[in-house]
């Protein structure tokens, strides 16, 4: 059995570090690459990195950050936001990131799913999910709704459905964002992430309101993602990425503690 991963988030807006609760009120909370250089000593497994509003400012993705980045930090880490061409994944990926992830570009324009696999592989496609919980409906039977520019547009789209999808055109990765739950430290929305991890075969990380490491535990465990994401319980000081991993280990989970 693989691992389950822990995984810090580091929203980034003009180069620094940010957070807000349901993609709204964001307020300035660090330096990125410091950050990241932090949760690289303290042993997360990945770091994920999203320039929040690339997409909807219609603008190109932060490459000083990304070679800053890699330069501090030796472990796997991904950027997603502003990424709309193979150009832009290959700038991403020579500037040092081992993954790129597509959330706005891919549901606008679905072969750069199909597209970047080619030309890079599928393990380096991560394909980025904000989800709403909405009525079911004939056009939405699963009760989430795909969004995207940060949560600010409706796409029409089953999150089930583009889920598998995703999977269909080469994405290695999805990572499953509720907005419902994103900042609000309650819990994972764990419906949804076992429905979509249920459906594919492909990893399927946590994203959006863990408050605590019980929560993470439940991601992968409950909710059975391959991996969770957090952000507000280690920017803010409440837990250590280490202090995460063991609790997760105490519980049942299968974790790298070995540093």
């Amino acid at each position: 059995m693989l691992s389950k991963r822990v995984i810090p988030c580091l929203d980034v807006r003009n180069g620094r570090l940010t957070k807000g609760v349901k993609f709204e009120g964001n307020v300035d909370i660090g330096d990125p690459v410091a950050t990241a250089r932090r949760y690289y000593e303290e042993g997360a497994d990945e770091i994920v990195f999203y320039d929040i509003t690339a997409s909807h400012e219609a603008r190109g993705i932060f490459i000083d950050v990304v070679e800053r980045v890699a330069s501090e930090i030796f472990i796997p880490f991904s950027v997603g936001g502003g990424i709309s061409s193979v150009q832009d994944m290959r700038a991403v990926l020579l500037a040092g990131a081992e993954k790129v992830s597509i959330n706005s570009a891919a549901v606008k324009t679905p072969e750069l799913i199909s597209n970047g696999a080619a030309a890079f592989g599928s393990q380096a496609i991560v394909v980025g999910m904000d989800v709403l919980r909405v009525p079911v409906s004939q056009k939405i039977p699963s009760g989430y709704e795909v969004v995207i520019h940060g949560g600010r547009r409706p796409m029409g789209l089953d999150a089930l459905w583009w889920a598998r999808y995703c999977e269909h055109l080469g994405a290695g990765e999805l990572c499953i964002n509720s907005i419902d739950a994103d900042g609000t430290k309650d819990g994972y929305e764990l419906v949804l992430t076992r429905m979509i991890a249920e459906a594919v075969s492909i990893p399927v990380i946590a994203s959006g309101g863990a408050g605590n490491p019980q929560h993470m535990y439940e991601a992968v465990a409950q909710g059975k993602a391959s991996a969770a994401l957090i952000a507000s319980i280690v920017h803010y000081g409440e837990y250590t990425i280490r202090q995460c991993k063991e609790h997760m280990a105490a519980c049942g989970a299968k974790v790298r503690l070995g540093w």
